[in-house]
C-alpha cells in the first residue's frame, strides 16, 4: 500500500528475547503491506506481567518455547497510523486498546462464541511463542481486535485493558452480582483489579489477602473492606479460612484466586460457602494439590478463567465511567531504552511496586 512506503526506514526499537536470560533491545522489521482488515499501530504504553518474567527466566511459558528471537509484551495501548482498505471501525489517529490473542474464527469454539478457547488462538497470542508481541514501536494488527479509547482514558489505562478484561471475564464467569460477598486471594495487579471489578459488579463485602503489606495498604485506600497480611512461615490454610469467615460474618459466596499458590487455593476452597464458586485466575504449576474432596462434598464449583472473550467493551466502559479506577495500580513507568531494567525491576517485587510499564 502506498501509504506504507518508507516505513522500513523508521525506528522500530523492540524488546526481543533470544533465550533464557537473553534479552536485547534491537531494531525489528516493520510490515510494509497491510492486509485489508489490518491497522498499522504505533505503540505508546506496554505493561509487564508474569508471562514476561517466565519468558525472560526460562525462555518458555509452559509448552510454548522460544525457538527463535521473539518480541515480548502483550498489555498495550497504541495509535492507529494506517488502515487497510476494508477497515471501517477505526481511522488514522485513533487511540486503541489491543486484544492480543487472535482466534481462527472458524472452529467449533469460535462458532459457539467461545473464541478464547480456540486452539489456534494459543499460537496467535502476542508475546507468547511463536507470535511476536507488542513491545515494539510499530506493528500491524487486525482491526476487529482493536478497541477505540474514549478521550478521557489515559494511555496507561488503555494498556491496562488487556489484564482488566481477563478480570471482567472472570467476574462474568463467576456471575458476581449485587449483595454477594467475595474473597480475593492475592493483591498483585490482577487481585487488585479483581476486588475493584467485584465492587463494580455490586459485591457487598470484599476481603483480600497478600504477603505484601504495601499492596494491602493500597487496597484499603481503594476501598477493600478488610485485608489480611499473610506470613508464609506461619500460614495455615484452614485457620486463615476460619478467620475470614468469622470476620465476614458468613462464608464468601465467591472466591477469586489470583496467586496460583496451592495453599492459597486451598484456603479459598475452605472459606467459600457450600454451593459457592472459586475462580482460578492465578496460574501455578502444571499440577496442583488442593482439597478436591471439599469441592465435591460441598458442591463448590472451581471455575477456570482463560483470557477474555468480548470483554474489552465492558472493561473500557467501567474504566471510562470511573466505576473502576486503575490509575493507582500503575506505579512505575520506564522509557523504552530502559525496558530490560524495567522487567528486572518488576521481578524483584520491590516494596510499593505493582504494575510496571514501558513507554515510547
Amino acid at each position: 500500500m502506498d501509504h506504507l512506503k518508507g516505513v522500513k526506514n523508521l525506528d522500530n526499537l523492540s524488546l526481543v528475547i533470544h533465550g533464557p536470560g537473553n534479552l536485547k533491545l534491537e531494531q525489528t522489521p516493520i510490515k510494509e503491506h497491510l492486509e485489508d482488515n489490518e491497522c498499522l499501530l504505533e505503540t505508546h504504553s506496554c505493561g509487564f506481567c508474569g508471562t514476561d518474567i517466565h519468558l525472560m527466566d526460562d525462555g518458555r511459558l509452559a509448552d510454548f518455547i522460544v525457538k527463535e528471537p521473539l518480541v515480548i509484551g502483550h498489555e498495550t495501548s497504541a495509535r492507529v497510523i494506517a488502515v487497510g482498505k476494508d477497515v471501517t471501525n477505526l481511522k488514522v489517529g485513533d487511540r486503541v486498546a489491543v486484544e492480543t490473542a487472535i482466534p481462527c474464527q472458524k472452529c467449533e469454539y469460535c462458532r459457539d462464541g467461545k473464541y478464547n478457547l480456540c486452539p489456534i488462538s494459543n499460537t496467535q497470542a502476542r508475546g507468547v511463542p511463536p507470535k511476536h508481541g507488542c513491545l515494539r514501536r510499530y506493528y500491524a494488527h487486525p482491526s476487529d481486535f482493536l478497541f477505540k479509547l474514549p478521550d478521557n482514558m489515559s494511555w496507561e489505562e488503555g494498556a491496562m485493558c488487556e489484564p482488566f478484561s481477563c478480570i471482567v471475564h472472570a467476574c462474568r464467569r463467576l456471575n458476581i452480582s449485587a449483595g454477594q460477598n467475595v474473597l480475593v486471594c492475592g493483591a498483585g495487579a490482577m487481585g487488585m483489579m479483581a476486588f475493584l471489578c467485584a465492587k463494580a459488579f455490586g459485591a457487598n463485602k470484599v476481603f483480600i489477602t497478600d504477603l505484601n503489606k504495601s499492596r494491602l495498604a493500597l487496597a484499603e485506600k481503594l476501598g477493600v473492606d478488610k485485608s489480611y497480611a499473610i506470613d508464609p512461615k506461619t500460614f495455615n490454610d484452614v485457620e486463615m479460612a476460619q478467620t475470614i469467615v468469622k470476620d465476614m460474618g458468613c462464608n464468601p459466596d465467591i472466591s477469586i484466586e489470583c496467586t496460583g499458590n496451592d495453599m492459597s487455593t486451598s484456603m479459598a476452597i475452605y472459606a467459600t460457602k457450600n454451593g459457592g464458586k472459586v475462580g482460578i485466575v492465578g496460574l501455578g504449576g502444571l499440577k496442583s494439590t488442593v482439597p478436591l474432596v471439599h469441592t465435591a462434598m460441598r458442591e463448590i464449583d472451581l471455575i477456570g478463567v482463560c483470557r477474555f472473550r468480548d470483554d474489552y467493551p465492558l472493561a473500557i466502559q467501567l474504566i471510562a465511567s470511573g466505576k473502576v479506577n486503575l490509575k493507582p495500580l500503575v506505579t512505575h513507568k520506564f522509557p523504552i531504552n530502559e525496558a530490560i531494567d524495567a522487567l528486572k525491576f518488576m521481578k524483584r517485587n520491590v516494596e510499593g511496586s505493582l504494575k510496571v510499564m514501558v513507554q515510547y
